[in-house]
């Protein structure tokens, strides 16, 4: 049974719902249900007929939302400090400009203006503001977990539930992406990078001089967590890192019982499983972790 398609990336997080006209059956099931056993609203009506539930189903988290709510803190924080320098920096290019002026009127006196605006120009290009490098990782791991959620959507009608951004209970684990469906629970990272991933003889994955083994125990993590918020201790979830950008080994690798894989073979990958949770546990498991994990 698919869930329900998201809100685009961009709306605020909404509850979603399906609804159909009531008929005088499906009426007294409910008022059965009010009164009674709870169970009475799937067991039928006088006229023997099945009711079919409705449920209201909530949209959990957004592509990205945390990281890019972090880039957002981060990048008017600099901001602010760099307003606080500018009296400075306008000086600065003023005395650059000036001298450049000045240098000019020596070398080349019909050109001295130009020189000097040029200089200026220099200047104020090279003091200008500038996010760190840390808040720029900050948007682009939001970039890639919007990218992420692109490639899973279409599992949605191929019996899957696919949640983002999710923050776990009494945790400051942070989980992309929760994915549940026939082939299993699956908590995947979404990461960014450039250039290609590299074995070393020892079997420790590296993107360039930084090893990846805090990424994989980070993941690795996240995933222990999220199985003990999910109510059947016999289902395990699997971490996955998606990469974008970078080249992965052999277009796959295992490292420290965490695959590691291309973002775009992440869909074909999952679908490729054998099924090993029927739609009922499916729809049962994507219900309760819309109930007990929250938005980041």
């Amino acid at each position: 049974m698919a869930s329900p398609r998201r809100f685009p990336f961009d709306d605020d997080d909404r509850p979603s719902g399906s609804v159909r006209p009531l008929t005088q059956a499906d009426l007294r099931a409910i008022l059965a249900h009010l009164s009674d056993d709870p169970q009475e609203l799937l067991a039928g009506t006088d006229a023997d007929r099945p009711v079919v539930a409705v449920r209201v189903r909530a949209s959990v988290g957004r592509p990205g939302g945390s990281a890019q709510a972090t880039w957002r803190r981060m990048r008017a924080s600099e901001w602010a400090a760099w307003t606080r320098t500018l009296p400075w920096r306008v000086a600065v290019i003023l005395v650059i400009g000036v001298g450049g002026g000045v240098l000019g009127s020596l070398l080349v006196p019909r050109l001295s203006l130009v020189v000097g605006g040029l200089a200026a120009m220099a200047a104020g290009w090279a003091l200008r503001f500038r996010p760190s490098p840390d808040a720029v990782a900050w948007r682009q791991g939001a970039a890639g977990e919007r990218r992420t959620a692109r490639l899973l959507d279409p599992l949605e009608r191929h019996g899957w539930a696919v949640l983002h951004d999710l923050a776990i209970p009494r945790s400051r684990a942070n989980l992309d992406h929760l994915v549940i469906g026939p082939g299993g629970v699956f908590v995947i990272d979404s990461k960014q990078y450039r250039g290609r991933l590299q074995l070393d003889p020892t079997g420790r994955l590296w993107h360039g001089p930084y090893p990846l083994a805090p990424t994989l125990q980070a993941v690795s993590f996240e995933a222990d967590q999220a199985a003990q918020v999910l109510p059947d201790p016999g289902v395990a979830v699997v971490p996955i890192v998606a990469v974008h950008g970078a080249q992965v080994p052999w277009s796959k690798v295992v490292v420290e019982g965490v695959p590691v894989v291309p973002a775009r073979r992440l869909p074909s990958l999952l679908r490729a499983l054998p099924t090993v949770l029927g739609p009922e546990r499916v729809t049962d498991l994507a219900d309760q972790a819309r109930i007990r994990f929250h938005a980041a």
